[in-house]
Formats: structure tokens, C-alpha cells, sequence
């Protein structure tokens, strides 16, 4: 299924695209908007596989939305009454161009293109992913060998004094610019690391990635729910929560079970 976000300043315009896409089982509209800014935020939130993108917006526009995306961008395919954002689009790897009004036959075409462009990412992802597999399985071994621990204290600074955390005491790490959130003990502190990096000196027993930005200490769940959005969170003991992304959920649910 290709999850589908639709963002247009003009409200015909989004019901257009939704009635074209309801013919395509292959296609599931997980949501829409009417602005850059808000754009941004869904995108974020929903991690789609497929942005139907206006160029022209309030706030900001479209080559505005993919500036400020982090991470993986969706297959993006814009759609605007401009002819001249042509190049620029496809200087940004759009996977195609429509011109308002939309032309069934080129509507077909790209939703084709689409499907090719996702079939080739997702093919080098289950690769990758099995090379990431393989990669753990030899570093678990080699660790093995080695009489490997995992951390049990991460050193902070704090000004011009240092001092050492307990692993067991962390609540939630988050990523903040270069730089890790970790909340421990009913404090916050900040060390110069990268999420992948502290995940791998993390026991995995205790320690879940549920989302790129956030790792959480499982002994410190509260519980697992959903939201009034329909998303799965994690409610910590310390009274914050914590959305759990797509790409992370059956892993963090396995581990609940």
C-alpha cells in the first residue's frame, strides 16, 4: 500500500486528487493540507510514501517543504498551474510534474512512475537492511568473543563539571540538532553523540528505538496506547509520551509482548 498525503492551498483542488486516487487500491490517502508549514509537520508525523505537492502556498511553498524535510523524503510529485518550476522540480529528484488542469493520461503516468521509483526504493531498503542484519550479527559475535558488556554509566558535561549518569536511570533519549536529550532521574541532559551510535552501546533487553529521534528505556513505560490520531505512543513514568513511528512499531510491540 502507498501512503499518500495531499497538500494544496485549494480545497477542489485536494478533493480532485482523492477522487482520482480512490480508483487505486494500490494507493491509501493518509492524509491532507493546505499549507508549506503544515505540510512539513505531516510529513514528519505520518512518514507517507507519496507526496501529491503544490508549489504555490501560504507560508511557504513546495521546493520550501522538501528544504526542510529531515531525513528520507517521500516520492514527491508536484502538482501546480506553473510550467516554469519544471527543472527546478526535477533538480530536487521529483518523481514527476502536473500540470493543473490534470490530465488523465498524464495522472496515470505518473502514478506508473511512482510505483517503479518505490519498488527500486524499497527493494535497496530490504538490501541494505539485510546487510545491516548480517553487519549486527558479526558484531554480536565479535562483542561475544570479547567478553562484551553494555553501557552501564554515559559520562556528561555540565559547564566545567562532568559527572556519570546511569544507564538504568534513563527515561528517553532524543536527537536535538548534533547533539542527544537524555532525560534521567527527573533531569535533562545533553552529550555530543549520534542516536545510531548510542544505540549500539545500549542493551537492547531494556533499551527500544521507537522512532529515528527517539530511543526509550522499556523498564520505564508506562504503556503502550493509542492517541486520538490513531497512532501508537509510548506513555513513560515520568509523565511524558512518545509517538511510535511506523518503521519502528512491530519491533517496540514484539518486544511489549
Amino acid at each position: 500500500m502507498i501512503r499518500t498525503l495531499i497538500v494544496d492551498d485549494e480545497p477542489l483542488a485536494r478533493a480532485g486528487l482523492r477522487n482520482r486516487l480512490r480508483v487505486h487500491a494500490d494507493i491509501e490517502v493518509v492524509g491532507e493540507c493546505g499549507d508549506g508549514a503544515e505540510a512539513v509537520e505531516r510529513i514528519e508525523l505520518l512518514e507517507p510514501d507519496l507526496v501529491f505537492l503544490d508549489i504555490e502556498m501560504p507560508a511557504f511553498g513546495g521546493f520550501d517543504v522538501i528544504s526542510r524535510l529531515d531525513g528520507e523524503i517521500p516520492a514527491v510529485v508536484f502538482v501546480t498551474a506553473y510550467s516554469e518550476y519544471a527543472l527546478a522540480a526535477f533538480r530536487v529528484d521529483a518523481v514527476d510534474y502536473l500540470l493543473k488542469p490534470i490530465d488523465d493520461a498524464a495522472f496515470a503516468a505518473a502514478l506508473e512512475r511512482v510505483r517503479a521509483r518505490l519498488a527500486v526504493r524499497n527493494g535497496a531498503s530490504a538490501r541494505d537492511e539485510l546487510e545491516e542484519m548480517l553487519r549486527n550479527y558479526r558484531d554480536a559475535r565479535a562483542a561475544d568473543a570479547a567478553d562484551h558488556r553494555y553501557l552501564a554509566r554515559i559520562f556528561v558535561r555540565e559547564g566545567d563539571r562532568g559527572f556519570f549518569i546511569r544507564t538504568a536511570d534513563i527515561d528517553w533519549v532524543q536527537t536535538a540538532d548534533n547533539y542527544l536529550r537524555i532525560a534521567a532521574a527527573g533531569r535533562e541532559h545533553i552529550i555530543r553523540a549520534t542516536m545510531q551510535d548510542l544505540e549500539q552501546k545500549l542493551d537492547p533487553h531494556q533499551f527500544a528505538r521507537i522512532h529515528r529521534r527517539t530511543i526509550v528505556n522499556l523498564e520505564r513505560v508506562q504503556e503502550i496506547a493509542m492517541d486520538f490520531r490513531g497512532y501508537h505512543v509510548v506513555r513513560m513514568l515520568d509523565g511524558t509520551q512518545h509517538r511510535i513511528s511506523r518503521t519502528f512499531r512491530d519491533r517496540v510491540l514484539g518486544k511489549a509482548l
